[in-house]
């Protein structure tokens, strides 16, 4: 599969089956964000893989985000980042932490749809609801839960609803 296809067929998937990645194809995403740039190469990262058979870190996710389809996931991994480690912008202070994240998140989606997977990535939840049941290593905080695995079956990648380059590319 090239990038583009790739690209163009990672969506949010909010359904999957009950086909459970691998230990090696959850390794494979994890390598592919491990390999991810950070500002400076902080890598202020760390990733919390809640297997199938983690009852109390499935139940800390279901708490975080009360969506139905969250529980039909058979994986999370939890991106977590250190505002500490990561680089800060001199200029105006901004911490890139979020970024780095990020970017570590996306290499995840893109590694998983080219293995089959599906994911989404899911920032509207509760930290505290989410910390108070988990634990993090020291000065970390969750930024992403991103489930993992395959699509249920029926599902079909939704058209693409972006807005035209023209609308957003200033060229000088």
């Amino acid at each position: 599969m090239n990038l583009d296809k790739i690209m163009a067929e990672r969506f949010s998937c909010r359904k999957y089956s009950t086909y459970v990645p691998t230990r090696e194809e959850l390794t494979a995403l994890l390598e592919a964000a491990r390999i991810a740039p950070s500002a400076c190469n902080r890598q202020p990262w760390h990733f919390t893989v809640v297997g199938a058979d983690d009852a109390d870190g499935r139940s800390a996710v279901a708490a975080s985000y009360e969506r139905d389809w969250v529980t039909t996931a058979p994986v999370y991994i939890i991106i977590s980042g250190n505002s500490d480690n990561a680089w800060v912008r001199p200029f105006d202070s901004h911490n890139h932490v979020d970024v780095d994240a990020a970017i570590a998140t996306e290499h995840i989606c893109l590694k998983a749809t080219e293995l089959g997977l599906a994911t989404c990535w899911i920032c509207n939840f509760d930290p505290a609801a989410l910390t108070s049941r988990m634990t993090f290593p020291e000065g970390f905080h969750p930024i992403v839960i991103l489930p993992v695995g395959r699509p249920a079956e029926g599902t079909v990648i939704p058209a693409k609803t972006r807005k035209p380059l023209s609308e957003t590319v200033t060229w000088r």
